[in-house]
C-alpha cells in the first residue's frame, strides 16, 4: 500500500482534500460523508442508485451477494487508509462501511420502492442503535476491518428481521 503523510494533529476533511484523495473520497462516499449532519444516513444513500444500477443487470442472487462481499472486502483498506490520513479513529465521515450494507441489504430484499424504504430504516436504526452485538465488535475490532464490521452485523441484523417480514407480507 501506499505510504500515506501522516501529521501530528487531526484532520478536518473538506472537499477540497477529499479531490486531493481519491481514495478518501470513496471512503467519504463520494462526499456524502461531509454532511454536517447524520453523515451516516446520508452516506447511506449512494448504495441505492449503485444498488439499482447493478440490479438491472438481472444477475442471480449469489453474483450480487458476492458483489457485496468484494465491495466490503475493498472497503477494509479504503477506510483504513482513510482513517490514517484523518488521524481519527472511526471518524462519522467515513461512510464507504454504509454503503457496502446497503448494498447487501438491497440484493436479499425484493426490488420494489417500500422495501428499499424499510431496508433504509431498519438498517439506520441497528446502525444508529449499536445494540449488542454491533456495539461489540465496534468497540473491539478497529482499524479499516472495524469500521466495515460492524455495518455488516447492523446489515444482517437488519436481513434477520426484513427478511421474515417480506415473507409474512408476499404470502
Amino acid at each position: 500500500m501506499a505510504k500515506t503523510e501522516t501529521t501530528t494533529t487531526p484532520v478536518t476533511p473538506t472537499w477540497r482534500w477529499l479531490c486531493k484523495h481519491p481514495i478518501c473520497w470513496l471512503g467519504f462516499g463520494f462526499g456524502t460523508g461531509l454532511a454536517p449532519k447524520a453523515p451516516g444516513t446520508f452516506g447511506t444513500l449512494p448504495a441505492l442508485p449503485l444498488a439499482a444500477l447493478w440490479l438491472m443487470l438481472d444477475l442471480p442472487l449469489w453474483q450480487n451477494i458476492l458483489t457485496a462481499l468484494i465491495v466490503f472486502l475493498v472497503g477494509i483498506p479504503i477506510c483504513d487508509f482513510t482513517e490514517r490520513l484523518l488521524q481519527q479513529q472511526d471518524y462519522g465521515g467515513i461512510v464507504w462501511d454504509e454503503i457496502a450494507a446497503m448494498m447487501l441489504i438491497l440484493y436479499c430484499i425484493p426490488h420494489s420502492p417500500i422495501w428499499w424504504i424499510a431496508a433504509f430504516a431498519v438498517f439506520r436504526l441497528f446502525d444508529a442503535l449499536k445494540p449488542w452485538p454491533i456495539r461489540w465488535f465496534d468497540a473491539h475490532f478497529h482499524g479499516g476491518l472495524g469500521i466495515m464490521l460492524d455495518d455488516l452485523i447492523a446489515a444482517i441484523m437488519s436481513l434477520i428481521i426484513l427478511i421474515p417480514t417480506v415473507y409474512f407480507f408476499n404470502q
